[in-house]
């Protein structure tokens, strides 16, 4: 019997999800959390089989949920489920512990099938995904130029993209604005670019923030 967690800002998606995943006989239960806290707090207080996280949350990134509940509960599957292309985000949140990535666009029956598979300790992947992988173990390198930022500078790729000033940034990430301007400079750097405005273009190409 399988017991899911769903971690997603929206209450029509969540009440969606639940609706599919109850026509299954061996799911018993659904829980929903709609924020990072909220998540966090019931992985805390609760035994779950699998969690259901989409990327994009009002108090943070589900990179966080996911690189936090990887450090308390390493054994719990989480399987992301996001607005984003795989292009966008699936290689990130594989390498960051995630057991499978799909987007919203799937059908419910793969769903389904995702939920059974990590849930019974596999993986799981969109065809097309499966085939970027293949590419970086043949040693073919990243696809895409931000597949090569660690999760933090990502995250502040992302949020200079959104418009936000290195002291806004800070204040949101508890950092000090020297550190984010350090790691400013590490994705000018590994991207090849040159200023706020390049980055920002890209961010917004890439349909890396919503």
């Amino acid at each position: 019997m399988i017991k899911v967690l769903v971690a997603d800002d929206h209450a029509v998606v969540r009440e969606g999800l639940k609706q599919i995943l109850y026509e299954e006989p061996d799911i018993v239960e659904v829980g929903e959390a709609g924020s990072v806290a909220e998540a966090l707090r019931l992985c805390r207080d609760q035994d779950w089989d699998v969690v259901i996280l989409d990327i994009t949350l009002p108090d943070g990134s589900g990179l966080d949920i996911l690189n936090e509940l990887k450090h308390q509960k390493p054994n719990l599957p989480v399987l992301v489920l996001s607005v984003h292309s795989e292009d966008q985000y699936a290689m990130r949140v594989l390498r960051s512990g995630a057991s499978g990535y799909l987007t919203k666009e799937c059908a419910p029956q793969e769903l389904i099938q995702a939920v059974r598979r990590v849930t019974s300790g596999g993986k799981y992947v969109g065809l097309d995904l499966a085939e970027r992988l293949a590419q970086v173990l043949a040693g073919e390198g990243y696809t895409q130029a931000h597949d090569g930022l660690s999760d933090r500078e990502f995250q502040i790729l992302c949020l200079i993209g959104s418009g936000k000033s290195v002291v806004e940034i800070a204040r949101d990430l508890s950092l000090s604005p020297k550190t984010v301007s350090t790691y400013r400079r590490r994705v000018l750097d590994k991207m090849n670019m040159n200023n706020n405005a390049e980055l920002t273009r890209y961010v917004l190409e890439h349909e890396l923030v919503v």
